[in-house]
């Protein structure tokens, strides 16, 4: 399918519950709606808001699909219901959901490509927390592991992208009126997630990354003018090693690394050393698993042939490669020969090393 004839994707980002993106979607589909458009709304949760349920009223709402698992039965957005019905738009709510065991696919955003794919335009709805990039970041501002993520790629592929901004101040008082949430919930919302220092940061990622996605835009702009002629200055190309080793801090590296190279503009590797041909070890189960998540955020992965850090760092050096992002070595082997990681760092000299430590997220007093 050619780019023209695959559906558009518009999403509607915020920085936390509340702020207003399901309402302002739904807003959006009875405009559509009244101009004549066939559009449906494939999945949406109204988490008992009062106001955004009323807004839904009028809209063609798919039935969602049941399944059954341990014993529960649990409900899901049909997919195939709403390929069926082939409208021309559809609603989608909770783009980074992961869907119930058993059903044909473990995303919610794997059931909207394949919407997408059908040539069926999409309107989701997500938070900035749910990036893959910011998973680290959003656990040190908040305390939380936020366990649904999605792939920056998918919603860097997106044709729009809208910010649903509202103060933490303004949602705190919606929050605290019964707006977001139950009084039950939203009194552990205020002691954990919804915090206001942590509101603060959260929205100045989200505004940060919007203005990042119109750089991109105009970025992309530049290079359609190059290719149709208009000349302009080469400019270097940054190159990003991130060295994958059964470290459980290399998933945060990568995570990390990957974000570097989308603000930069730079083009991003993933390395691993081979392991040695014994048995399965826990180790390399852990370098398997680094190898599969690095690939699933579109990275391209290698390994090399000899185990070694001068391979590595040798490598590093034929590819131009101007950054190398490592985990922190151990402290029992920071000053010892057989690291990795340290013989990375003495031996690639001419090269950044960027090492990625961990810190400490934020704790309850």
């Amino acid at each position: 399918m050619t780019k023209s004839q695959r559906g558009k994707l518009k999403v509607y980002m915020g920085y936390a519950a509340g702020v207003g993106k399901t309402y302002k979607m739904l807003e959006e589909a009875h405009a559509l709606k009244a101009e004549g458009v066939d559009i449906v709304v494939g999945y949406f949760e109204p988490h008992g808001r009062q106001d955004t349920i009323e807004r839904a009223e009028g809209l063609e709402i798919i039935p969602r699909k049941q399944i059954e698992y341990r014993g529960s039965v649990f409900e899901e957005m049909d997919a195939d219901r709403i390929l069926a019905r082939r409208p021309a738009i559809c609603v989608v709510d909770e783009f980074p959901h992961t869907n119930v065991p058993g059903s044909a696919r473990a995303k919610r955003w794997e059931d909207v490509t394949a919407l997408l794919d059908a040539g069926i335009d999409v309107i989701t709805t997500m938070n900035i927390q749910h990036l893959e990039s910011l998973n680290d970041q959003v656990r040190h501002i908040t305390g939380v592991v936020v366990r649904e993520t999605i792939p920056d790629w998918v919603v860097q592929e997106a044709d729009e992208v809208l910010m649903v901004d509202l103060t933490p101040r303004a949602l705190l008082h919606r929050l605290e009126r019964g707006v977001v949430y139950r009084p039950e919930q939203a009194q552990r919302a205020l002691q954990n997630f919804f915090r206001e220092p942590a509101l603060v940061a959260l929205r100045e990622l989200a505004l940060r990354e919007a203005a990042h996605g119109v750089g991109q835009r105009l970025t992309q702009e530049e290079i359609e003018r190059e290719s149709a002629g208009e000349q302009h200055p080469a400019r270097p190309c940054p190159k990003i090693l991130i060295y994958l080793s059964s470290d459980p801090k290399t998933a945060m590296v990568t995570r990390r690394a990957k974000r570097v190279a989308d603000f930069i503009g730079a083009e991003c590797l993933a390395v691993a050393l081979p392991q040695p041909g014994n048995p399965v070890t826990a180790a390399s189960e852990a370098l398997a698993k680094h190898i599969n998540f690095a690939r699933n955020l579109h990275i391209e992965t290698r390994i090399l042939q000899e185990d070694s850090a001068s391979a590595l760092v040798d490598f590093a050096r034929q590819n131009q490669v101007t950054q190398i992002f490592v985990t922190r070595p151990q402290i029992r082997t920071w000053l010892k020969s057989g690291d990795p990681v340290q013989e990375i760092i003495d031996l690639a000299k001419d090269m950044q090393v960027v090492i990625v430590s961990d810190r400490e997220p934020w704790k309850q007093k």
